[in-house]
């Protein structure tokens, strides 16, 4: 997910652009508005942490860009290439090393696991707006 401070920024073709050079799959993709509830939903595993309440206003502030990505190992690949959580930690050629500037209003989402994944895509998505398709350079990625 590319949240609200890349579009306020006009980065979301430079992001995107990342991911698919890399070689993943767009499967699924929409600018959405979260609201309060889906917010609590998304972030319940951190409810009652200190970042909480504004991990949760930042991302009901504006329009984000839910997407699915695939890919062989697409969840550890995603990461990769988001880079570290903590701004400080992120590596330069990151995006979060290249575009964040403080970790709480941190600038994109990725799913940590399988589970969190099929959740989050359930949470985002209808299964009608989710459309694989054969792509024709997947032998080169």
């Amino acid at each position: 997910m590319l949240k609200p401070g890349i579009l306020q920024r006009r980065l979301v073709g430079e992001l995107i652009q990342r991911f698919e050079q890399k070689g993943l799959k767009i499967i699924a993709l929409k600018i959405m508005h979260i609201d309060k509830s889906m917010a609590e939903i998304h972030y319940a595993e951190h409810r009652g942490k200190g970042f909480y309440e504004e991990l949760a206003a930042y991302i009901v502030s504006g329009p984000v860009i839910a997407m699915i990505l695939e890919a062989q190992e697409a969840i550890s690949l995603v990461r990769r290439l988001i880079g570290s959580t903590n701004i400080h930690d992120a590596l330069p050629g990151t995006i979060r090393g290249d575009f964040a500037a403080q970790t709480t209003l941190n600038i994109v989402h990725a799913s940590d696991s399988k589970v969190s994944a099929e959740r989050e895509m359930a949470l985002f998505f209808k299964p009608e707006e989710i459309y694989d398709w054969e792509d024709g350079n997947a032998q080169w990625f």
